[in-house]
């Protein structure tokens, strides 16, 4: 059976620091994380994408959570085609910076906790020959990595291209990205849910604010689920959970303690163990259960 992990994009947000969700005594880095990894068993790592991971930070990520925790990394931006964020490596060869990311993944990957690295690709990144190219060039860098991809443009999944964009995402072993969001905008992606890889599927909740698109981050991710409206993809996710070896379901609605709220909600509606009760060895979803390492 599949393993229904359920977490947040990001356990470092500064809203997050300031809203009171961690205990006195629990808010320096170590602490933080520690806490975090009790309550949740996966974790998107999302300061990837503005800056290179460190193999030691990597390490110090392994040390301080439980065996079977796992952590979705987010590439780093110019590696999706984004502008690069740190000034500092505009004039690097992109081949150098490739390098920089693998390694700083690479203790993740060699203690079996890399969930997944995820490619956020830009909303200008349309379907067509570049785009084919692109892929093919990241599944050549990527051998041996497990893959997420989440496209930005809703022309991806548009009826007509639907089935290309899955059998593109399938040659590689790409896992596809499924989202949720507010609909109805120029930028809003259809919440479909595509399987393309049957090692894992993932789902990440960025809110429906009417901000998407345009405003403030903090604008963009502020949003509150009700608990009705997670209800409605529990049937999607228990589908999608029926084809995958594992589910990996992620709040990117990270403004305050919203994420943390909507994650504990979401693993309650779907009945999910809670990490704080002794491990069940013979519970295939259990969080603490044993997890392989990812093929290299």
């Amino acid at each position: 059976m599949t393993r229904i992990l359920v977490g947040t994009c990001s356990w470092t947000d500064p809203a997050l620091v300031r809203s009171g969700w961690y205990p006195p005594g629990r808010r320096d880095a170590e602490g933080r994380l520690r806490y975090y990894a009790e309550r949740f068993p996966v974790v998107e790592v999302d300061g990837t994408f503005y800056a290179l991971p460190s193999e030691r930070n990597s390490r110090l990520w392994v040390e301080r959570t439980p065996a079977a925790f796992v952590f979705d990394v987010k590439a780093y931006a110019p590696l999706t085609g984004h502008p690069v964020k740190q000034p500092a490596l505009a004039n690097v060869p992109l081949e150098e910076v490739w390098a920089r990311f693998a390694a700083g993944v690479e203790p993740l990957r060699e203690a079996g906790r890399l969930g997944g690295v995820l490619f956020q690709f830009p909303p200008w990144l349309r379907p067509g020959a570049r785009a084919e190219r692109f892929l093919e060039e990241t599944a050549e860098r990527t051998a041996g990595w497990p893959v997420q991809v989440e496209f930005r443009h809703p022309s991806w999944w548009e009826e007509g291209q639907q089935d290309l964009t899955c059998a593109l995402l399938g040659k590689y072993d790409f896992a596809a990205v499924a989202v949720d969001m507010r609909q109805g905008l120029p930028a809003s992606l259809p919440p479909v849910t595509p399987v393309t890889a049957p090692r894992l599927s993932v789902v990440r909740f960025h809110g429906r604010s009417s901000s998407w698109g345009r405003g403030s981050k903090e604008e963009r991710f502020r949003y509150d689920y009700a608990r009705a409206e997670l209800a409605e993809w529990v049937p999607r996710l228990h589908a999608l959970a029926e084809q995958v070896d594992e589910l990996h379901v992620l709040f990117n609605n990270c403004c305050a303690a919203a994420a943390v709220h909507a994650a504990e909600t979401m693993a309650d509606l779907l009945n999910l163990p809670d990490p704080l009760d002794p491990p069940n060895p013979l519970s295939p979803l259990s969080p603490l259960s044993p997890r392989s390492s990812p093929s290299s």
